[in-house]
């Protein structure tokens, strides 16, 4: 891999109100404020060749990421952060229906990247009590290849994140990560495609001193927006920061999947959020907006 250069400059985000909110490394690759739109981000459709018979099954349900103006029956409109629209995953109301959004890019420089977002969760208001445990977890992760020409291993790396909130009704807080492989399956008959549902219960794993309560606000409509930072190295495929909020977590004991390369994925560099239902009420992620940046290459 190309040998990494330290950048010495960090961007002026103060001279603009809504980047003086993030955070970011020296070189921003993309700033998505939704109420521009959806900003490239979009469902999560598992792999098919040849037929949508194909699609793994767990795949088949996933629920795409939509715009919304955050309107309560009883408290109207009340937008995003500092504008009018924020990204919204909905699940289904049935306990284990997820939502997805990913952005597909690709990296152009193995060195350090950082992903911030502002953000809500919240089940949807069926009912005139909190239901602060209908909601089982929400998450982010990254879906990674390295280049055609690493010195290293020719591999894929999946680092995922997830806040477990709840679990079968009763109240967990904290933050996990998973590293096991789910099982890879070829798809079609040409070899050139395969797929795995990483997002399976399996293998979740607690992150170190990972507890966090997190603001929860007294009715099923009212809510309050959080911080995420995520810093991962490219280099060395690992984590180099998570962060919420207040809370700094320790990364050392923080790993990704780590599995063989796919033929046709060299360098690519997919964000990706998710929401999780515990119970038969839908589940709400909201996205205000997404800051990523890298370090300087040249």
């Amino acid at each position: 891999m190309t040998p990494r250069r330290q950048a010495t400059t960090a961007p002026r985000t103060w001279d603009d109100p809504a980047l003086s909110r993030f955070s970011p490394l020296p070189r921003i690759l993309c700033f998505d404020d939704f109420d521009r739109g959806l900003c490239g981000w979009g469902g999560l459709i598992g792999n098919y060749e040849g037929s949508l018979d194909t699609l793994l099954p767990e795949f088949r349900d996933l629920r795409a990421p939509m715009l919304s103006n955050l309107s309560m029956w009883d408290t109207g409109t009340v937008g995003g952060v500092d504008g009018t629209y924020a990204m919204k995953l909905a699940t289904r109301p049935q306990a284990g229906s997820l939502s997805v959004g990913i952005k597909r890019l690709t990296w152009r420089y193995a060195g350090r990247i950082q992903i911030e977002a502002f953000f809500t969760f919240k089940p949807e208001a069926v009912a005139l009590e909190l239901l602060e445990t209908d909601v089982r977890a929400f998450g982010f992760g990254i879906d990674l290849q390295v280049s055609d020409r690493a010195a290293g291993p020719a591999e894929r790396v999946m680092p995922h994140l997830r806040y477990l909130n709840a679990l079968d009704g009763r109240p967990q807080e904290k933050w996990q990560f998973k590293r096991a492989v789910e099982p890879l399956r070829d798809i079609g008959g040409s070899g050139k495609t395969r797929s795995h549902f990483h997002l399976a219960p399996t293998g979740w794993e607690d992150v170190p001193g990972g507890d966090q309560r997190l603001c929860y606000n007294e009715i099923a409509t009212k809510h309050n927006w959080y911080y995420v930072q995520i810093g991962f190295d490219l280099a060395t495929m690992s984590f180099t920061t998570v962060r919420c909020n207040d809370r700094v977590f320790d990364t050392s004991g923080i790993a990704a999947m780590r599995f063989a390369a796919m033929p046709n994925l060299w360098c690519m560099f997919n964000p990706f959020m998710f929401v999780e239902a515990d119970r038969g009420t839908r589940a709400f992620l909201y996205v205000d907006s997404v800051l990523i940046s890298a370090e300087l290459d040249s």
